[in-house]
């Protein structure tokens, strides 16, 4: 029976004994996880902030361990309104990546609370973007490339953070909008701009087509002047060789010449038409009729 209550009081001290023991070495430890930094503190004072991840020991009630999370953290903005050097207001939504470089610094700057140091974060960022967007029109805000203006903004924000104990890693605009006071002028000057840009593209476009115009004219004259040139040098040189045949053939036979020309005017004269004509019968024009009926030639 004693041996029983011995056993029972063994199994019911072991478990016991092992938590009083697990309580008593972990109140002396503290582990330090690969994505933290940790701070050991001695009533409130910073006596140590270089720790490797794994297991660290403590004085239980004289030291205070503070982790932080040193992994990338994103910080998301409210738009805010800011003024161009035109005095034009522009509606800026823009964010930031950063994370913990000087734990020690971290601590003092912003006592380790995330609502403050996205607070004091968002004020050095607001800085400056006022600065930057009060440095450019609203043109080159909306029109020029992005990546100077966030890699401007990234440097100035990070050098304004480093008392904050953080790192800026990166300050990107999402969206720039403007006022519903300011989008109205600048569409209206951006549509008057697009319209002398198309005034001055058609006037371009009428003037090489007047060119164009005249020019296939000159050579539609230039190719109808050599055409003709051209068919009345062929013309010439075929009536030339028809007179230069004509006399040819008048010289071998002058009275078949003469009766083959006589033989012509007849078809022409006394062709479809009913032409009139008035002549004398002894004219020499009907000499082949008077031949031809056996009456003498005059």
């Amino acid at each position: 029976m004693a041996q029983s209550n011995q056993s029972n009081r063994l199994k019911t001290w072991l478990p016991a004994s092992l938590a009083a023991a697990v309580l008593f070495f972990s109140s002396f430890t503290f582990v330090v996880r690969e994505y933290e930094v940790a701070l050991k503190l001695q009533f409130g004072e910073i006596i140590s902030d270089t720790y490797a991840p794994g297991l660290h020991l403590k004085l239980p009630l004289i030291h205070q361990i503070r982790t932080f999370d040193r992994r990338l953290q994103t910080l998301d903005s409210q738009p805010e309104r800011f003024l161009t050097i035109e005095k034009k207001d522009v509606i800026v939504d823009s964010y930031a990546k950063w994370r913990i470089a000087q734990p020690a610094q971290f601590l003092r700057s912003t006592g380790g609370n995330n609502a403050r140091t996205s607070r004091l974060l968002s004020e050095r960022i607001n800085t400056s973007l006022r600065d930057e967007f009060g440095k450019r029109t609203i043109q080159e805000v909306v029109s020029d490339d992005r990546l100077a203006l966030m890699e401007a903004l990234t440097k100035d924000v990070n050098a304004n953070a480093a008392d904050l104990g953080v790192e800026v890693v990166d300050v990107r605009v999402k969206k720039i909008d403007l006022p519903p006071e300011v989008s109205e002028s600048v569409y209206q000057r951006m549509r008057a701009e697009r319209e002398r840009v198309a005034r001055d593209l058609r006037a371009k476009g009428a003037e090489a087509a007047e060119r164009i115009r005249a020019d296939a004219d000159r050579q539609r004259t230039v190719i109808i002047a050599e055409a003709y040139k051209e068919s009345e040098e062929i013309r010439g040189e075929g009536d030339a060789k028809s007179s230069e045949i004509y006399a040819h053939a008048f010289t071998q036979d002058a009275e078949f010449y003469a009766f083959y020309r006589s033989l012509s005017a007849y078809r022409t004269s006394f062709g479809p038409g009913g032409s009139l004509m008035v002549l004398e019968p002894d004219s020499d024009f009907f000499r082949f009729f008077r031949e031809a009926s056996g009456q003498p030639q005059p």
